[in-house]
């Protein structure tokens, strides 16, 4: 390190070119383009959302709505989007994932049952509609809860 590699650290100088307070002549002193007194010509300014003592938005609109914390996000996938894997496959959590059926399995996958299935497969998911278990048994494969 030299004195030609020196510069100052980040956000501790002006992004642009305009100097402020540096006097009359600059067009800028005196104040230093905050104007005469007020609020806002003093350090630290107001929170957002502040409107100056009346009752802010955020408090005026009513409150909906509740959201439990205990509840889980369900990913439904139909028994046709199935249709993609060969015969006698074993269809997991993980080859859905594969196929790019499921992007993203949240609290776990439920098959549903709609659409038509014509291939026997052993499908391995959270949980099943009694349709998408009829359709899938039918056809002589196993739908197993993990």
């Amino acid at each position: 390190m030299d004195l030609s590699n020196l510069r100052p650290a980040d956000g501790a100088k002006q992004s642009n070119n305009f100097r402020r307070g540096r006097g009359h002549g600059s067009g800028n002193g005196k104040t230093a383009g905050k104007g005469h007194k007020g609020q806002k010509a003093r350090s630290g300014g107001t929170r957002p959302g502040f409107e100056g003592g009346q009752m802010p938005l955020y408090r005026r609109i009513p409150k909906r709505g509740f959201t439990n914390r205990n509840s889980k996000t369900i990913v439904g996938i139909n028994v046709s989007a199935l249709e993609v894997f060969d015969n006698d496959a074993v269809v997991s959590v993980d080859t859905l994932i594969e196929k790019g059926i499921v992007k993203n399995p949240r609290d776990g996958v439920k098959i549903l049952g709609n659409g038509e299935l014509t291939k026997k497969l052993t499908v391995q998911a959270n949980a099943f509609s009694a349709g998408a278990a009829a359709k899938i048994e039918a056809l002589g494969g196993k739908a197993e809860v993990i």
